[in-house]
């Protein structure tokens, strides 16, 4: 059985929300999955001003237990093209990992969410790529067999690169089911392949 984690950060929920639909599909796959959030880098008073969702369930991830699980899923909000800054914060503290090669092999793969549908997904996911890479994971996107990124019947995130999902400038649009439905099919197909390469 493949030991799964899904790893994020959320300010608003939509990260969340997705998060918890990567961790449904890994289950599918018959992984043993962990939900975990990196710490909020932001005031506590900041936060509450600016509407933050501070009711998360998951818990607080240590930097030290990555290296205890066959795949990581990482999921993060889009700043200005690139990941959050919380997230970039956490990963930029596995220096150790990296010099012992503790992530080496393992799969490693990431979803996103934008306030437009052209607010950086592909080059948030694409920009973190490397970082999968520097520690020897091996990467694994959201495969065109996901049909449900496909057509233009509707407003939607999703890329070969990974999951996604479009929030509006005021955040009041919340993950679509073809969005989840994604974030359930990175997960299950993270799942099988960490379970090949590890079971």
């Amino acid at each position: 059985m493949a030991k799964v984690l899904v790893l994020y950060y959320s300010s608003y929920g939509h990260i969340e929300a997705m998060a918890e639909a990567v961790a449904e599909g890994a289950r599918e796959a018959g992984a043993e999955v962990t939900v975990k959030r990196v710490p909020e880098t932001v005031p506590l008073e900041v936060a509450q001003k600016a509407g933050f969702k501070l009711d998360q369930k998951a818990p607080i991830a240590t930097v030290d237990e990555l290296k205890d699980y066959d795949a990581i899923v990482f999921g993060s909000g889009t700043r200005f093209g690139t990941v959050t800054s919380q997230l970039r914060s956490f990963i930029d503290q596995t220096g150790g990992l990296w010099f012992t090669g503790a992530l080496v092999g393992k799969v490693g793969s990431v979803f996103t969410s934008s306030a437009t549908q052209h607010g950086g997904q592909e080059s948030t996911i694409l920009g973190f790529v490397p970082t999968l890479l520097h520690h020897g994971m091996v990467v694994v996107g959201l495969p065109y067999a996901f049909q449900g990124q496909m057509g233009v019947d509707e407003i939607k995130g999703g890329s070969p690169y990974g999951a996604s999902t479009i929030t509006d400038g005021d955040g009041s649009r919340q993950p679509s089911k073809a969005e989840l439905d994604g974030a359930r099919y990175q997960g299950k197909h993270v799942a099988s392949i960490a379970a090949k390469l590890h079971g």
